[in-house]
């Protein structure tokens, strides 16, 4: 099955692609010795893949809700040329998509070059769902090793409640799906040089829900010396949604949850069960917790624990973070999608004008002056441009300000705005560049097809992903050049190009409303 469609979940935003799992040649496939036992993969024509390798203990029983436990060693050879299930997650019936009750889910994949060879630097990527859906082994990484000859490694970790769900007096509590990408990391620096890649240059990357959990270890203690460099695609460590951003009347909404609501909210979610104590959850059927009303809300990683000891903006502002060279940036549109599917039908322009005073208050008639609505096509369009700056370009930008004080930073939007739709019905409004709309130029699949001017954008992202991830730095022979913060860079289909990205997105308005 090709990439179908980008979904927006309950809890924030995400773009979850389902691409097809390839035939896999099994017979005599190679076999490496992991520390946990050897595996077998398969080769293809240009790689090896290695899907569904443990990574740590099943988290079910007694260990769901608790930190990941090390692998259980096998005897023997074990076949990794399967993926492993997707972490438990509730049916999306917005995509017609079935969810998953599995919980025994912490597997990691390995794709590298087919010619043995080594140390390759390393790219662990943590996927999108609005911490709530997806599976690592959706993101096809063909391409990235192939052109970048680099080893990729993605990772599936425990979502939504069995991930986020905070009850009180429970030892790391609200970050167990972080604990787990924590883990995985660790898996990789023991690992990694088995299959051929260099444990210490191991760059971590990833978009919307993988770029907030990027955003968490760069100031988690726990996650000190597992990586060396980081790419954020859609998720900045300032991150919150304004007052109808997720549809008409959703509330304002901070992403990393504060300790004392999210127990509260942890509290009344056992309550709404039949429980007051997290050993009566643990009795509970994985399908009875999905089902629980208040399961959404689970889902925002909580901070004020010892994975994520204080929010990550605080820990960026106070300089409490790791020292490793950033690639951070978003969508030109991040938000038309989001509007495309709160807004249904989509926004008037009496709507346009009642949801900017709601949101914005005092500061509404600036906002209302910046964004008029003779300069959109429409009211969803006018709506989707505050709420991509306000929410996500200069939230990044703002980020990007404080990490260039101490290291090195390449700031980029993705600004393909004749992106293609990844979605099985036309969208009531051009979306733009919208948010995923640049996975298919990093992460190929045959449902979607690049234009040729779209496929030379392509070859340029993956050679400075995969340059950054060798060097610390994009630039290298035949890319367009990339200079560091405070300049950005336009990655568009006319040709990768300089850009002031604070003007393009009216980062100086935003600055000045809280």
């Amino acid at each position: 099955m090709s990439i179908k469609r980008i979904l927006f979940a309950a809890a924030g935003l995400v773009a979850v692609l389902l691409p097809a799992t390839p035939a896999l040649a099994v017979a005599k496939g190679p076999v490496v010795r992991t520390d946990a036992g050897l595996v077998r993969g398969a080769v293809l024509e240009d790689r090896r893949v290695f899907h569904g390798i443990p990574y740590a203990a099943p988290p079910v029983g007694e260990l769901r809700w608790r930190s990941p436990r090390p692998p259980v060693p096998w005897k023997g050879v074990r076949a990794t040329t399967r993926p492993g299930p997707a972490c438990a997650q509730a049916p999306n019936d917005l995509a017609g998509l079935p969810g998953s009750e599995a919980e025994d889910c912490l597997f990691l994949n390995v794709t590298t070059p087919r010619a043995p060879s080594g140390p390759r630097p390393v790219m662990v990527y943590l996927h999108g769902g609005g911490f709530v859906s997806g599976a690592g082994h959706d993101y096809d990484a063909s391409r990235l090793v192939a052109e970048g000859d680099v080893v990729v490694v993605t990772v599936g970790y425990r979502l939504g409640v069995f991930g986020f769900l905070a009850h009180p007096g429970e030892p790391g509590a609200g970050a167990f799906g972080l604990e787990d990408q924590q883990a995985a990391l660790a898996w990789v620096r023991r690992n990694a040089a088995a299959f051929g890649g260099d444990p210490r240059n191991v760059t971590l990357f990833g978009e919307s829900a993988g770029a907030f959990s990027t955003c968490a270890h760069l100031t988690s203690p726990g996650s000190a010396g597992l990586f060396h460099r980081a790419i954020l695609q859609s998720g900045t460590c300032g991150a919150s949604w304004a007052k109808n951003s997720l549809g008409p009347g959703s509330p304002a909404l901070a992403l990393w949850a504060p300790p004392e609501e999210a127990a509260q909210l942890a509290v009344a979610y056992a309550a709404q069960l039949g429980c007051d104590t997290i050993a009566c959850l643990r009795g509970l059927t994985t399908g009875k917790l999905l089902g629980g009303q208040l399961a959404p809300l689970m889902s925002r990683p909580t901070y004020g624990n010892p994975t994520l000891p204080s929010h990550p903006a605080t820990a960026l502002a106070e300089g409490r973070f790791h020292r490793v060279p950033i690639m951070n940036g978003h969508t030109r549109d991040e938000h038309r999608l989001l509007t495309a599917w709160g807004y249904s039908p989509p926004i008037t322009a009496g709507q346009y004008r009642d949801l900017v005073a709601d949101a914005f208050a005092a500061d509404a008639p600036r906002v209302a002056a910046r964004y008029p609505l003779s300069e959109y096509a429409s009211p969803s369009e006018a709506w989707s441009a505050i709420m991509t700056d306000a929410n996500w370009a200069c939230p990044a930008q703002a980020d990007d300000r404080t990490l260039a004080t101490r290291t090195t930073v390449y700031a980029f939007d993705f600004a393909d705005r004749t992106a293609p739709w990844q979605g099985t019905t036309p969208p009531p409004f051009p979306l733009g560049a919208y948010h995923g709309s640049e996975l298919p130029y990093l992460f190929p699949d045959p449902g979607v097809r690049l234009t040729p001017r779209q496929e030379r954008l392509s070859e340029a992202m993956i050679g400075y992903w995969t340059r950054f991830a060798r060097t610390g730095s994009p630039n290298g022979p035949g890319l367009p050049r990339w200079s560091p913060y405070p300049a950005g860079q336009s990655l568009d289909a006319d040709g990768p190009r300089p850009a002031d990205l604070g003007a393009r997105h009216a980062c100086d308005l935003w600055n000045g409303i809280s």
